[in-house]
């Protein structure tokens, strides 16, 4: 250009770099530059248009797209562009017109030998199922499926992959057989991308055995390949047989470099309890993102588990991970709203997690059916993977339903902006598919942490953190990045929609061996937890512990966690371990257990509060921040401190006490589901009230009090 300022291939060339270089105000320039200089070059049009779906202007991206359509009609790329474009703004019919249109253009080239025609006949079905499916329809993405799988000459692989996507249509909609069918089918792939697609997915679908047996197929096809070694040991370690996964990790160690094998060693650390393992290889990984991201959300959440840390060392540990995504952060006086009298408050929920057995789900559904539509308009911004019937509901409970999953941070917060949300909750914290950068660059004048994350996300413009008085008291208020709220009785409301029938607490139940019990996840067996059990139960003659969780459905995790018990002095014969089976059955295996361990530091949240739906009291500790005293919360709420321990030896003390009066024991069981009901943290609709006077009082704060 320095040479020839004209050169309209140069201006091109040059807006691609800075596309590949995510430098996009001044891609969006050089593509200007070339369309000043020649107003009829397809080519720049369309990936103009490409850079304004990525940047999340819609209506640009659409207008140079149809620039496209007028410049060369006979290509089928802009059309295709165009017909993702009105996907997302949820012009459907206009969609499928596009789509068809851009399939039209392709039979219709003469240009095209055609292997090649076909080829780009298959993708392009290919890729509007694609568009569908991240728009949540699978029945439109099925009909462009069956498209695709009519065009002949596709090889197997070919044929698999649209298979894959077929299996989760079908799964969306709730066809489990056509999944599985599709599934078995796609097993017939030979390349290791698909191979470890196909093993994903089932291992998704709780397909597991199914998933090593497609990895170590793979393993067999492509033996040289680190990367089926290092898919293979993630597979064995999910399916709890650590042993083969640390051998598997070991070849693929030996045919080259295995950038996973940190979160893999990290993940089967956590299996094993060993927090602290877990925590430092995740900040290990923390420290090579050239941002704040997975790695570091990872390092928080491992955190959390950590015997050792102090509440003050965990919140300066979120601080510092989470400080440099604040950086070039919008301002809240640069959001335009109109008044709020005389119209509803716009709220937007960020979450990934409305799907089944989900907490969040959980909790949120009967918010949702409660929420006030006079006074509230909501929005939900899906951005999670799983989908369901519980899902289905979801959306069925709001207005506004925004498929975000394949939406970058940027797209999103101009979706956000665009639909003019007041106050925006995000439900994830830093578990998985979280939206961490987007509120930290601020999407919303009132940005709220609520119900997915136990404890201060530490992240930059997150302005307030729901809590109650016990898990966030005011004098804990240093501990959190965030201004706190908080609502009366506990801040988690455990409302069923479901019905699980109370146990039959018969006189047997006073006299049987009393069990002690948690269903709660294995990473939260720390070491300090097991051998506080281990005290309780030798200070309980004749009693027994029953552990249950997904990963003792695998034999090793029961021999590793009996191994640790026995050497903590606990009999085996006093120890009995459940894998996972539906919601409703887990419910009834309540009836086994007289009185529920709470793990320290990281206590139950669901678990506990199904444990004492059904019947069961929770023996808990009064922890040092929100993640240690949810237990606490969910007792004193319940009128039972009596069952919340000062230390580790008031717990022992505790257990002894309940322990020896059976009888009272028994009268407290079979009327706490009625104890609950009565009270006002169990009702929903006072605690959905609750809620939305939280928000509306953060709308009316003044600026200089939020953080």
């Amino acid at each position: 250009l320095q040479h020839d300022a004209q050169l309209v291939p140069a201006w091109l060339q040059k807006a691609r770099c800075l596309v590949h270089l995510a430098q996009w105000m001044p891609a969006r320039e050089a593509f200007a530059q070339t369309l000043r200089l020649d107003a009829a070059n397809y080519s720049a049009w369309l990936e103009a248009g490409h850079l304004c779906r990525q940047m999340g202007e819609l209506g640009q991206a659409s207008m140079a797209y149809q620039r496209a359509i007028a410049v060369a009609p006979e290509r089928y790329e802009a059309l295709l562009g165009m017909a993702r474009v009105m996907v997302q703004l949820g012009e459907f019919d206009a969609a499928q017109r596009a789509g068809t249109d851009a399939m039209r253009a392709l039979v219709q080239a003469n240009d095209l030998v055609p292997e090649v025609q076909q080829q780009r006949q298959r993708q392009t079905a290919h890729l509007m199922a694609q568009y569908w499916m991240e728009a949540g329809q699978p029945e439109q993405a099925l009909g462009w499926l069956q498209t695709a799988l009519a065009v002949p000459g596709a090889d197997a692989d070919q044929q698999a992959e649209l298979c894959l996507d077929a299996a989760l249509a079908h799964w969306r909609l709730g066809n489990k057989e056509q999944t599985h069918a599709l599934l078995t089918r796609a097993s017939g792939a030979q390349a290791l991308p698909t191979l470890s697609r196909l093993a994903l997915l089932s291992l998704q679908h709780n397909f597991a055995a199914e998933a090593v047996a497609v990895m170590q197929k793979a393993t067999q096809l492509h033996p040289r390949e680190a990367l089926a070694w290092s898919n293979l040991a993630y597979l064995h370690a999910e399916s709890w047989q650590l042993q083969e996964a640390e051998a598997a990790l070991t070849k693929a160690l030996s045919l080259g470099e295995v950038p996973s094998e940190l979160s893999l060693r990290a993940a089967m650390a956590g299996k094993r309890g060993d927090a602290e393992t877990t925590l430092a290889l995740y900040r290990q990984l923390a420290a090579q993102e050239p941002r704040p991201g997975p790695m570091a959300s990872s390092a928080a959440m491992a955190s959390l588990y950590s015997d050792r840390l102090s509440a003050a060392a965990v919140a300066q540990l979120h601080r510092a991970l989470f400080a440099p995504l604040g950086q070039g952060a919008r301002t809240r006086e640069s959001f335009v709203r109109t008044p709020l009298a005389g119209r509803r408050l716009r709220l937007g929920l960020v979450t990934a997690d409305l799907h089944y057995q989900h907490p969040v789900n959980i909790f949120m559904q009967p918010i949702l059916r409660e929420i006030d539509r006079s006074r509230f308009e909501v929005f939900v911004y899906f951005t999670g993977v799983s989908q369901d019937a519980q899902t289905v509901q979801a959306s069925q409970r709001v207005e506004h339903w925004v498929q975000a999953t394949s939406l970058n941070d940027l797209q999103l917060a101009k979706r956000i902006d665009s639909d003019a949300i007041d106050v925006l909750v995000d439900l994830s914290g830093h578990t998985s598919n979280n939206r961490m950068g987007l509120f930290a660059s601020r999407a919303a004048p009132v940005q709220v942490s609520y119900l997915g994350y136990p404890g201060s996300t530490g992240v930059p413009h997150m302005d307030w953190l729901i809590g109650d008085a016990v898990v966030t008291p005011p004098e804990d208020d240093a501990l959190c990045t965030e201004r706190v709220a908080r609502l009366p009785g506990t801040v988690f409301c455990h409302a069923p929609e479901e019905d699980y029938p109370l146990p039959a607490f018969g006189p047997d139940m006073a006299t049987r061996p009393l069990t002690f019990g948690s269903f709660n996840n294995v990473t939260k067996l720390t070491p300090r937890t097991l051998a506080l059990w281990a005290r309780v139960l030798q200070a309980v003659p004749g009693s027994r512990l029953l552990l249950k969780a997904p990963s003792f459905g695998d034999a090793g995790a029961v021999a590793f966690y009996r191994d640790r018990l026995v050497a903590l002095g606990v009999a085996a014969e006093r120890l009995e371990f459940r894998g996972p089976v539906g919601l409703p059955a887990m419910m009834a295996e309540y009836a086994d257990v007289d009185i529920a361990l709470d793990p320290v530091p990281y206590n139950g949240g669901t678990t506990s509060l199904q444990a004492m739906w059904m019947g069961v009291p929770v023996l808990t500790l009064h922890g040092q921040h929100f993640v240690s005293r949810m237990g606490a919360s969910f007792m004193m709420a319940a009128g039972l401190p009596e069952w919340v321990a000062r230390d580790d030896d008031d717990c022992v003390a505790i257990a002894q006490r309940m322990a020896a009066e059976r009888q009272a024991l028994l009268a407290l069981k079979k009327g706490l589901r009625q104890r609950l009901q009565s009270l006002p943290a169990w009702d929903v609709v006072r605690h959905t009230r609750a809620f939305e006077a939280a928000l509306c009082s953060m709308v009316q704060a003044p600026p200089s009090a939020l953080s």
